[in-house]
């Protein structure tokens, strides 16, 4: 703000209503965190008869040691993060060079190349299609049909694509070949340098789409043992959902075998919804910097 500059009625009821939106947004986001975090850590008899409904009651970490003592959750665990490594590296190695060639002038046939890609974000073959399509290429019930279906993202393609414009002026090019200075070394050795900033938000894009990915797990993958994190999370839903729904005509202890099974599930549910948050929490603010600027740079401009 600037000072000795009066400010108007209008702008102080602007700026007022500015604190207001950015406080309801604060609680917007800020409730279901604590919420989830409270009712990991709380009775599950409190927290689904809603007695908790912000901080803590019946403090129990039962459903944090269900989780550290489940295996089929550790082994989802480690899938998880080997098929968001795996996918990250795949997907940063066909976006960047796909981006960087398609924002060079010099580039023949860029525009013809860059319709098709858009005629893909608009359609698509379809699931049956695509499930036939990993079959024929024996990738069903392998990490391939997880990673490669997934290698790009068009939208993240058109705004490395316009970082590229926007930031890496073309007399570096120009001077880099006149040195001698291959498209290939042009790409690794001064390209790729000057681009941490998108380098750094197609990172944080892919690996979050990578780490909450369940789908592709869903229809492709055959073993337990193969299965990520997220698709371990939606049995427990589902078991949930099953033990809640399964009254009708029973006797009362099969009935409170079903609630406390349910109870539990509910606990375990909470918890391992914080486990798998907490790494992409932890993540992001060491790419908050190069998230910020990458994506105003990568989508303003151009």
């Amino acid at each position: 703000m600037l000072t000795g500059v009066k400010e108007s009625g209008r702008d102080k009821i602007f700026l007022i209503c500015n604190y207001i939106y950015v406080f309801l947004a604060f609680l917007i986001v800020f409730y279901p965190l604590v919420y989830m975090v409270s009712a990991s850590i709380s009775d599950p008899k409190l927290v689904g008869s809603g007695e908790m409904w912000l901080w803590p009651r019946g403090i129990t970490f039962d459903g944090y040691r269900r989780v550290f003592e489940n295996t089929n959750i550790w082994v989802g665990y480690k899938n998880t993060i080997v098929y968001t490594v795996i996918g990250t590296l795949i997907n940063l190695a066909v976006t960047l060079p796909a981006a960087y060639a398609l924002s060079r002038k010099d580039f023949v046939g860029r525009n013809l190349f860059m319709g098709l890609f858009m005629v893909t974000m608009f359609f698509g073959g379809g699931l049956v299609p695509t499930y036939l399509l990993i079959k024929k290429l024996h990738l069903i019930n392998t990490i391939g049909a997880i990673v490669l279906p997934s290698a790009a993202s068009i939208w993240n393609i058109i705004v490395a694509r316009t970082f590229f414009q926007s930031t890496l002026p073309r007399e570096l090019q120009e001077a880099a070949q006149i040195d001698g200075c291959t498209n290939m070394r042009l790409f690794l050795k001064i390209i790729l340098p000057l681009s941490m900033p998108i380098i750094a938000v197609m990172a944080l894009f892919y690996g979050v789409g990578n780490w909450n990915s369940y789908f592709s797990a869903m229809i492709y993958l055959n073993e337990q043992s193969k299965y990520p994190l997220q698709l371990v999370l939606r049995q427990i839903l589902v078991l949930q959902e099953m033990a809640a729904q399964g009254g009708g005509a029973m006797d009362a202890s099969t009935a409170s075998a079903l609630n406390s099974k349910a109870e539990i599930a509910a606990l375990v549910k909470y918890a391992v919804i914080i486990v798998a948050t907490v790494p992409v929490i932890a993540i992001y603010p060491f790419l908050q910097r190069y998230f910020v600027q990458g994506v105003m740079i990568g989508s303003v401009k151009g």
